[in-house]
Formats: structure tokens, C-alpha cells, sequence
């Protein structure tokens, strides 16, 4: 056997026990993990939101929660404990309002898959068993989860790092320093996105290094690799909708590996896509998916006011009633004997029309009223994304400055809370410079995401300005772990042969450490600098 294969096997032999130390860590954080109230795994209305679908999917056949969520303590009747702000409430196929998960259901579909082999083989509920269930179902899918993402990384690493030292560093970087760890002890949609990325970004580096002509020789590589990277890309896209900024170069990159890349990568994408529209269909008769639904729809008419601009008191809002009435039947949206109700939204100059089981919303235009369908599924009687419901860092963040400093530096801070990631920039600036044409278009591809994305985030309206709510991190962007990671390694690699260089790396690396494990035991919290500006600011 060569050198260079034994020297690959005995490093390999030492990625294991990094990842398997890893997994361990996370494995504990599970078994572990409990609602502050004791009665339930569930650790925040993110997760909850998503095993009430598990629940209700395979316990009552339906993506309704409403069973789900009306669950009471046996032993304190006022609290329900499968509850979550996380929900939409919309008619469904029979005309009856029902409440939904807010999140996509694919993969809390292919989690219920997981729960109904369990319920299967042991006859448990997991509405019977909140604390057990949960905890074997996160084993069973987190666990495999992060190891694909650290056994995806530590390719990457091996590829890119040249030294022995910047290999370890960086494989234990990325198994104990990132965020994604504590977000891994929970049920979200960070871990399988960044599991995606992850696996798109190996399959990136591996065929850029079988197309590799340094000796003149063509080769090809199997379309089943392209295909499994357009299931990745997809799939990750599926779990973050930003990502879709990545997937489109992504698809850019391979396409200039190999031009034959195109059609198996579009073959794979389009079997996720078919998932993912297909169970959003099912789930709630819509191709967007429920968070997306937050405004007024598609027009359906309009006509000139007959009462004052100003809706005042009931006998105002009567005679509106019964003009509407008479509208609503003069376009054939209302029978002869049937009427409709109308109420105050909770948007100024908006009122509520349900007219036959269906629901429209009713627009002041100055001189004439203009009704449109009603698309606000979050709209719904004590619903806490409500003007004057909202608390804390979901009233948004009003300066889009601020909100730019703080989730870059600030107390939500991708570099302040993990200073291991200071070191991206010198790796983009290193393969940018100096790196083969295939790392060089990755890393310009990484930045351009990047950038689009932080923009994204910082340009979105004042409730979507929230920090990614009550979490220990700026959390949408755990998903770039794979596409960063790949620039600490590069930077790594090139400080290994500087002493203090070294030293300066390992003390940014020992400062995330401890931040992440600050959020070790839940993740949604408010990050250790947050809870100190506020203690500062009063």
C-alpha cells in the first residue's frame, strides 16, 4: 500500500473520532433536553410548530393541528403544552378554518415517516409520550443529520488543507465551534439544510477533483453524483428558502465542471421540488408555503363607495354589509339567501368579508372600495403576530443599520459570537488570488451568496427584523456552515507554519467553543451578548 493512502487511512481513523465525539455531544444534549416546564421535549414554539404536523399526521391522517394543539396538562388544565405562536389559520378543502404548522411540511412529513415505523413497532403516541418519542425520533434523525454534515466537511477539509495540523484544527473546528451544534439537540430546519449544503459542497470538490486534467487525460463523472447534487442543492433550498441564492450557483459551478452536469442536477432538483410543492398542496391547497401567506390576494373587484370613507360605529358598518351583500351577488359570489359577515381587521382601512365560506378582504381606496381574497393566515383571534402582541426582539428591529451591525457583530453577531469566522475572509482573498479555477469560481460563488443574503435579511419589513426570533444566534445563516467552513480550513492551512498565527487561531476557536456552548442546553435563547446589552442598555 502507498504511503500517501496509509498516512489518508490513519488521518480518516482520527476524523472518525472527532465526528464521533461530536455526535456524543449532541446525543447527550437530546437525551437531556426537556421544556422548561418539564412535561415535554420540546425546547421552543419553533420545534413544537413542527411535532404537532409530526404528531397530527400520523395520529389523525391530516396536516391539521387543531387536536394537536387543544392538548392539555393532566396535571395543570390551563396549560397546553403542544401550543405554539408558530401556526397559520386558513380554510381548508371543506370550507371549515382549521390551524397549520407555519412551516414547510416536507420535512416534518419525512419526520412522521420516522414516527410511524415507532408507532408502528411499539403502539406508543407521541401525544401519550412527549418526553420519549421526541427523543428517539431526534436521535434517529439529528444524529445521521450532523454525521453526514461533519463526514461531508471532513472530505472538504482533506481536499483543501495541506498540513496535518490545519486538518485536525479544522475538523474540530467544525464539529465543536459553529452554532449548528446546539441547534442539532432540537427539531428545525437548520441541521437538514446544512446537512444538504454540506453534501452538495463534497460532491463539488470531488468532481472538481476527477475533471482535474493536470495530465491531459479526459474523464467524466458518473451522473449519479450530479444527480445526488441536485437533490442536496434542492433539498437544502427546501429547508431554506434563502439558499436558493447558493443553489443558482451552485448549479453555475458544476455546470462549468461539466457541461453533462445540467440535466442530471435538473433531474434531482426536480424531484425535490415535486416533493416539496406536492406536500404543500396536500397540506394546505397552495404552492407558497404558509409563511408566505401574510398579505391581501389576488383582486376580485371593486366599486364606488354609497357611505362615508370613515366606518365609525355598527350601523355603519351595517350599511356596508348590505351593499357588500348586494355586490356579491350582482358578480355571482353570493346566492340569494345567504349573507355575509364583516369585521375590523387588524390592519388600518382593511375589513374582513366571509361570504359562502370564503373569506375576502376589503380595502379603503379613498372613493371606492376595492375586495380582494384574503391571504393573512396569520391574522386569527389571539394570534401573537398581532400589532401590540408581540415582545422582545419580534417587535423588529426599526434601524436597518443597526439590525445589519448587530447580526454581523453585534449581540446576534456571526463574527462577535463566533470569531472562528474573522478567518473567512483571508481564505477567500488566499483562492480568489492563488487558487485553481475550480476553488477560485467556489469561493467568488460563497461570497456573492453571502452578500445577497445578509442584504436579503437586512432589507426584510420590520417583522421579519427579528433576530430569527428568541435563538442564540443569528440563525438563518447556519446553512452557510459548509460554504464557510471551507475558507477557515484554506486560511488555517496557510497560518499553520506561523507560530503566533497558530496561537491567534486557536484563541478565536476557544472562543467559540465556549460561546456555542453557552446554548448547549437550548438553543432558543437569547445569545450570552444579547442578555449583557440589555443589562448595559437597561
Amino acid at each position: 500500500m502507498k504511503k500517501h493512502v496509509i498516512k489518508r487511512a490513519k488521518r480518516w481513523v482520527k476524523f472518525k473520532i472527532i465526528i464521533l465525539l461530536a455526535l456524543t455531544v449532541i446525543a447527550v444534549g437530546i437525551i437531556f433536553a426537556k421544556s422548561p416546564e418539564g412535561d415535554t421535549a420540546f425546547l421552543s414554539a419553533n420545534d413544537r410548530s413542527r411535532w404537532c404536523t409530526v404528531a397530527s399526521l400520523v395520529e389523525h391522517g391530516t396536516y391539521v393541528i387543531d387536536d394537536v394543539i387543544s392538548i392539555r396538562d393532566p396535571n395543570n388544565s390551563g396549560r397546553r403544552p403542544w401550543d405554539t405562536i408558530d401556526k397559520v389559520q386558513h380554510r381548508g378543502p371543506t370550507g371549515t378554518v382549521h390551524f397549520y404548522s407555519s412551516k414547510p411540511p416536507l420535512f416534518p412529513t419525512m419526520v412522521a415517516g420516522v414516527y410511524w415505523v415507532i408507532n408502528k413497532c411499539t403502539g406508543l403516541k407521541i401525544t401519550d409520550h412527549p418526553i420519549l418519542i421526541p427523543k428517539i425520533i431526534l436521535l434517529l434523525v439529528n444524529l445521521p443529520l450532523y454525521g453526514i454534515f461533519l463526514w461531508s466537511m471532513a472530505s472538504v477539509i482533506d481536499h483543501l488543507c495541506r498540513t496535518s495540523w490545519a486538518k485536525y484544527t479544522a475538523m474540530i473546528a467544525t464539529s465543536f465551534c459553529t452554532m449548528l451544534l446546539p441547534f442539532s439537540i432540537s427539531l428545525g430546519n437548520h441541521l437538514p439544510a446544512a446537512a444538504s449544503i454540506a453534501v452538495a459542497t463534497a460532491l463539488y470538490f470531488y468532481a472538481a477533483e476527477i475533471l482535474d486534467d493536470e495530465y491531459g487525460v479526459w474523464k467524466s463523472v458518473h451522473p449519479l453524483v450530479y444527480f445526488l447534487a441536485g437533490i442536496a442543492i434542492a433539498f437544502g433550498v427546501a429547508n431554506e428558502l434563502p439558499a436558493l441564492a447558493m443553489a443558482v450557483l451552485f448549479v453555475g459551478l458544476f455546470f462549468l465542471l461539466e457541461r453533462s452536469s445540467a440535466v442530471p442536477i435538473f433531474l434531482g432538483a426536480s424531484l425535490v421540488a415535486f416533493l416539496f410543492f406536492g406536500t404543500n398542496w396536500i397540506a394546505h391547497q397552495s404552492l407558497r408555503p404558509a409563511y408566505a401567506h401574510r398579505g391581501n390576494g389576488m383582486k376580485v373587484g371593486k366599486f364606488i363607495k354609497t357611505t362615508d370613507s370613515t366606518i365609525s360605529n355598527d350601523q355603519k358598518l351595517e350599511d356596508l354589509s348590505e351593499q357588500l351583500e348586494v355586490h356579491l351577488r350582482e358578480v355571482s359570489r353570493l346566492g340569494k339567501e345567504q349573507s355575509i359577515q364583516l369585521s375590523h381587521s387588524d390592519e388600518s382601512e382593511r375589513w374582513r368579508i366571509t361570504a359562502a365560506s370564503r373569506d375576502y378582504a376589503l380595502l379603503d381606496k379613498g372613493g371606492h372600495w376595492e375586495m380582494r381574497l384574503w391571504d393573512d393566515w396569520y391574522e386569527y383571534p389571539g394570534s401573537y403576530w398581532q400589532d401590540g402582541r408581540r415582545r422582545g426582539v419580534d417587535l423588529g428591529e426599526p434601524s436597518r443599520w443597526a439590525y445589519l451591525f448587530h447580526i454581523t457583530i453585534g449581540h446576534h453577531g456571526i463574527f462577535s459570537l463566533t470569531p472562528l469566522f474573522f478567518l473567512i475572509p483571508f481564505g477567500i482573498v488566499r483562492l480568489v488570488l492563488f487558487g485553481p479555477a475550480d476553488l477560485m469560481r467556489f469561493s467568488i460563488a460563497v461570497s456573492i451568496a453571502s452578500i445577497v443574503c445578509v442584504a436579503f435579511y437586512v432589507m426584510r419589513p420590520l417583522i421579519d427584523r427579528n433576530y430569527g426570533g428568541v435563538s442564540s444566534y443569528f440563525r438563518w445563516v447556519l446553512w452557510f456552515m459548509p460554504l464557510w467552513i471551507p475558507m477557515v480550513a484554506v486560511t488555517l492551512d496557510d497560518w499553520s507554519q506561523y507560530r503566533w498565527f497558530r496561537v491567534l487561531a486557536i484563541v478565536l476557536i476557544a472562543i467559540s467553543t465556549a460561546s456555542m456552548s453557552t446554548a448547549l442546553a437550548n438553543p432558543w435563547q437569547s445569545p450570552w451578548l444579547y442578555d449583557l446589552w440589555q443589562d448595559w442598555t437597561g
